[in-house]
């Protein structure tokens, strides 16, 4: 079997070189490149399994790399985890709703990283029918397909703000604090702000359209999805 292929662009080699010495002793292939541009040609012609990748780039930057990505009928479902600097909140919470998959922030831990890259990857990789289809009120979350449904017109949702829907909807009635959504996406220790998950949510409701409703904001606590 083919080892997964993981893109990390970063304008700094070192960078690139400490990425690729963690993920290849994981056992994945890691192509490098330093600027926006090379990385969407890469990324359009080679599908990578996942992409680490920097914010900070000349000339395209990696928030406009991400959209592109995220935006783009080929390259939409790649996963994407950005890199940005400690503290850097504006950032984060720009790339989540670009639609970025994951964020770590510099410094990092190389262990932490291809933690993050495996567990993505793992979720990518869920076959088909995996997991049951969830139908309540107006929505249709349909895991195996990865395709949510509301009112009778499909959602196009990335694939965060899928989980934290799905993740809602089967504890319909339930409350579930900012962490608790975040440990059953991502798992334990796992850095957030909570403005990171109020940004999925509020996206989330905007793209649900009137559906959205059925998000409740439990003030103090967190959110429930109305049962």
């Amino acid at each position: 079997m083919e080892k997964p292929a993981i893109l990390v662009v970063d304008d700094e080699e070192d960078i690139i070189e400490l990425v690729e010495l963690n993920l290849t002793r994981e056992g994945y292939r890691v192509i490098g490149c330093t600027t926006g541009e090379k990385a969407l040609e890469i990324a359009r012609a080679k599908l990578p399994d996942l992409i680490v990748l920097d914010l900070m780039l000349p000339g395209i930057d990696g928030l406009e790399v991400c959209r592109r990505l995220k935006s783009g009928p080929k390259t939409h479902r790649i996963p994407v985890v950005i890199l940005t600097a400690k503290g850097e909140e504006a950032d984060i919470v720009m790339g989540l709703e670009l639609g970025a998959d994951d964020y770590v922030t510099k410094p990092f831990s190389g262990k932490v990283l291809a933690a993050r890259v495996r567990r993505l990857l793992r979720r990518a990789a869920q076959p088909p029918g995996a997991q049951e289809v969830v139908k309540i009120h107006d929505l249709t979350i349909d895991p195996g397909r990865h395709e949510v449904w509301a009112k009778g017109s499909k959602v196009n949702l990335t694939r965060t703000e899928f989980d934290i829907l799905r993740t809602l909807a089967k504890r319909a009635g339930l409350v579930l604090s900012r962490y608790q959504i975040v440990d059953a996406i991502h798992g334990d220790e796992y850095a957030v702000t909570d403005r990171a998950v109020d940004v999925q949510i509020v996206s989330l409701r905007r793209k649900l359209g009137p559906c959205g409703q059925y998000i409740e904001t439990v003030r103090g606590v967190g959110y429930r999805f109305r049962d």
